[in-house]
């Protein structure tokens, strides 16, 4: 059954667009930082190209976010104007990016996430979500493989790197339960049908990442889901804050600015 939109809270849409497109644009901009910089031109590459996929994304939620506000902003103003306390991304995606194998584990427990949330709102009671899930599925599927295939690879890899790749999981693991924590939006889009309640995406993604650490003989460790949760109200922290200091400067230097 079609979804008549003017039934669903507006702004709570609004707001759930925006984390969906702030995941991606904070991830997109922490992993373009390795681009020149990788441990050899293949990950150089796909680190690269992945940076670009995220990016692809966000303009798609973030659009649609625009639209939905209806106060003439667009995926730019969205992206470029606003400040540290209006992003709703969660922490995880733009903590530093450490050596290659933190990067791989971060990317790594995001991909899973966003996988497996990007398949159910395939099945989003909104067609516009719907479709923007449908083509970035195709994309982060791939990315999911090819982070999944990497831990196991390093976790089962050399001593040196097996050590890596487990100090990488305990640095980064407290900070998933916050992908997890619904609030009054995760709630509205649920009921609306819009997006699937985040105890379903959970409950998927924990058997994905556990499956996957096994085979890297890897250790999981035990998540908290008391810790690191506040992402979703908005607030400004130093690593935040570096990273639109950086992606904002050029924008709010020159406004409007054309070439």
């Amino acid at each position: 059954m079609a979804l008549d939109a003017t039934q669903v809270d507006q702004k709570a849409l609004f707001d759930w667009l925006c984390r969906m497109g702030d995941n991606a644009l904070i991830l997109g901009h922490r992993t373009s930082e390795w681009c020149g910089h990788g441990p050899v031109l293949e990950e150089d590459i796909a680190l690269a190209n992945t940076a670009l996929d995220l990016i692809g994304h966000t303009q798609m939620w973030l659009g649609l976010a625009g639209e939905v506000e209806g106060a003439g902003r667009t995926a730019d103003n969205l992206a470029y104007l606003r400040d540290a306390m209006q992003f709703r991304n969660v922490k995880l995606v733009e903590l530093p990016n450490g050596d290659i194998g933190q990067t791989i584990m971060r990317e790594f427990l995001f991909d899973a996430f966003h996988f497996e949330m990007l398949t159910a709102l395939v099945a989003s009671a909104d067609a516009r979500v719907a479709e923007i899930a449908a083509k970035a599925l195709k994309e982060v599927a791939y990315q999911f493989d090819r982070s999944s295939d990497l831990v196991v690879r390093l976790g089962d890899g050399t001593a040196e790197s097996h050590d890596r790749m487990q100090a990488a999981l305990e640095h980064f693991w407290p900070y998933t339960g916050e992908m997890f924590v619904a609030d009054a939006v995760d709630e509205a889009m649920a009921q609306a049908g819009i997006a699937p309640a985040l105890s379903e995406i959970e409950s998927r993604w924990d058997t994905l990442v556990s499956e996957t650490l096994a085979e890297a003989t890897l250790v999981c460790p035990e998540r908290r889901a008391d810790v690191h949760t506040g992402g979703k109200q908005g607030r400004h922290t130093e690593h935040l804050g570096y990273i639109l200091a950086e992606m904002q400067f050029l924008q709010r230097a020159y406004p409007g600015a054309e070439w």
